[in-house]
């Protein structure tokens, strides 16, 4: 299921001005490349993603703002920043849920525009690295199982290069676990 904060505006607007103000041309049609997908369009993608990752039970992806993101990050991993994507795993005892996945759409434009690429596209490479997370990898203690995993799916997937490759590109290390088992985040 996808749920959009009710802070967020359904054109996104706002973010497409952003997305202007960062890339050079500020066309039309940069401007619909920035706009949130419907939710119909990304639940058809979270549930062929998560086919693909097998797994099984329901998952609620909210997209949310930066400053409710932070609030999460905040909250539950002890982070005072916006990050791109968090992930809630369900308690073994949960019934049929898999699990939670928060994206800001804030976050999410600014990366997907770096990258030349659509806020759809953008969305769906964090919502299968959130789906990752509620499967059980963790990029940041594996020994790169996650990152080989999400390589093979994004191709499947046909998506461009994901949160750790960017990384690893970027020559970054990403920082090391807070000792916390959930949520799980996409950048940390």
């Amino acid at each position: 299921m996808i749920l959009l904060d009710p802070d967020l505006e359904p054109d996104a607007a706002p973010y497409a001005r952003v997305a202007q103000r960062m890339s050079a041309s500020g066309s039309r049609a940069t401007s619909r490349s920035h706009r949130i997908p419907s939710a119909r369009t990304l639940a058809r993608f979270l549930n062929a993603a998560q086919a693909a990752v097998r797994l099984r039970g329901d998952v609620t992806v909210l997209l949310t703002t930066d400053a409710s993101i932070r609030r999460l990050n905040r909250q539950f991993r002890g982070k005072n920043k916006a990050t791109d994507v968090l992930s809630f795993p369900a308690a073994a005892m949960a019934g049929n849920e898999a699990g939670d996945v928060a994206i800001s759409v804030q976050t999410a434009l600014r990366q997907g525009t770096a990258c030349g690429h659509s806020l759809s596209v953008e969305l769906k490479v964090l919502i299968l690295h959130g789906l990752l997370h509620l499967a059980g990898y963790d990029h940041e203690t594996d020994e790169g199982q996650m990152a080989k995993r999400e390589r093979a799916l994004r191709a499947r997937l046909r998506l461009p290069l994901g949160l750790i490759e960017r990384v690893e590109d970027s020559g970054a290390k990403p920082a090391k676990k807070t000792g916390q088992s959930a949520p799980r985040g996409g950048r940390r």
